[in-house]
């Protein structure tokens, strides 16, 4: 009843399989029912299998496993008739080769991983056929057929990470080994520090696999924040950054932190009309910048895939900040339904940050409800497009500065509001509280700085 080792598809590819592992783990179950539950993580589903009889039967015991059923010889060949898949005479005879073929009992782990391996390779010449219809129907962007094909790739490794289970007390030795490592001073363990002391110990820093979302409405410095950070990080901490703006070129980029490093205002950057000292600030904060492990990404409408694809070519990368999340694409077909789009793309960041296991802060833009309430100041509702955003972010900033809005009021209001006055409002945290911290903004550098450093300034 098994098929040949390796079967041709509808399109010609050879698809390799085991029959002999297939058998192998159907048969140890069929000895020994308890050892289903020894693969069942392996193998979740029948797929898995390539020849239909076997899938038809792993699938039943599934099933009875599922619904806490007794596994064994009787019970399949049982549920085998009722379900009409296989009659008296023929099921009976086949369960018992299988039993027969079993050369180890102990070993069905070892069939069980044969068995996915050889999917896996199905799944990739599956999505290598795919890639190639894609291809020549000329009907997709190229772009789009790259991220396509990144992600077909990106899903195949991610399906043969699992983890199963473990013990409290196994999880426990690694918390403390962490916290020993914290205790030392270890950097490999250490949260990436904002450069804000007070942000740093509400949030206690940035995080290994936390999405940090950014939010604010336009100009108030969501971009010279989210560079003060990666400044900050590369340059004081001695990380490795990366970071994605789909808003600004990097020469844009690159332009203000060689202004905030070098405290000569963006003006005076785009005119070059540069004093002898203003020149020699530039040159040191150039070699600054020059010795910083921050690289730097300006595709416009990038996706979370080829972020990904993008990032395992880097090596050792600490942090990664995006600029901004409305302006990715979700790298599905396009639907008028940015809602649901929007979802999947936080998601998908979250799924990044967990798998590469570094922090991953996304500015967002934030609706004008804000500008409709008299203080302002922004709230979890006011995030644009979806729900989702909040849901999925284990920390949601919100940058405020008052004298953005009563610049324009009148010169009594104005004085009495410090224009370079500033705040990070915490609005979510997973990790503590929520909370206010105090900044000093810098316009004319396009920076911030905590109030400390200010005044110690």
């Amino acid at each position: 009843m098994a098929d040949t080792k390796i079967t041709a598809g509808y399109d010609g590819m050879r698809l390799p399989y085991s029959p002999e592992a297939e058998q192998a783990v159907l048969g140890a179950i069929i000895m020994e029912p308890e050892s289903i539950a020894r693969v069942a993580e392996i193998l979740p589903k029948s797929e898995y299998f390539h020849v239909s009889t076997h899938k038809v039967i792993y699938s039943a015991m599934l099933s009875m496993f599922t619904q806490g059923k007794t596994v064994d010889f009787v019970t399949v060949l049982e549920t085998l008739k009722t379900d009409k898949s296989f009659d008296e005479a023929t099921g009976k005879t086949y369960l018992m080769q299988l039993a027969e073929s079993c050369p180890s009992i102990s070993n069905i782990e070892i069939y069980a991983q044969y068995v996915r391996d050889k999917y896996d390779v199905r799944m990739l010449i599956s999505a290598s056929r795919d890639i190639i219809e894609e291809a020549s129907d000329g009907e997709i962007e190229p772009a789009m057929l790259i991220d396509s094909a990144e992600q077909k790739i990106f899903d195949i490794r991610r399906g043969k990470n699992v983890q199963g289970l473990q013990r409290i007390d196994e999880v426990l030795i690694e918390t403390f080994d962490r916290l020993d490592l914290l205790n030392r001073d270890d950097d490999a363990v250490k949260p990436v520090s904002t450069g804000i002391g007070d942000l740093d110990r509400v949030i206690t820093g940035l995080n290994r696999s936390d999405l940090i979302l950014l939010a604010a409405r336009p100009g108030m410095g969501k971009t010279s924040f989210a560079l003060n950070i990666a400044k900050h990080a590369a340059c004081v901490s001695k990380k490795t950054v990366a970071f994605f703006s789909l808003e600004m070129s990097k020469e844009q980029l690159a332009s203000r932190l060689l202004s905030s490093e070098a405290l000569v205002g963006g003006t005076k950057l785009r005119t070059g009309k540069l004093s002898e000292e203003e020149w020699q600030r530039l040159i040191a904060a150039g070699d600054v910048l020059n010795k910083a492990d921050i690289y730097l990404d300006g595709t416009p409408g990038i996706t979370v895939s080829e972020m990904k694809a993008k990032l395992r070519r880097l090596k050792n990368i600490d942090l990664v900040i995006i600029d901004y999340l409305q302006l990715m694409n979700s790298g599905g077909k396009r639907t008028d339904n940015r809602v649901q789009e929007i979802s999947d793309i936080t998601r998908n960041l979250k799924i990044l940050a967990k798998e590469i296991n570094i922090p991953v802060i996304c500015l967002s833009q934030l609706s004008r409800a804000s500008e409709q309430r008299p203080d302002h100041r922004p709230q979890l509702s006011d995030l644009r497009d979806s729900g989702s955003i909040e849901q999925d972010a284990d920390i949601v900033l919100f940058l405020y500065r008052e004298g953005y809005y009563d610049k324009d009021k009148g010169e009594n209001v104005a004085t009495a509001v410090d224009q370079n006055s500033g705040e990070c409002l915490v609005a979510k945290n997973r990790h503590g509280e929520t909370s206010s911290v105090k900044l000093h903004w810098q316009g004319e550098f396009m920076r911030f700085t905590s109030v400390e450093a200010h005044r110690e300034a």
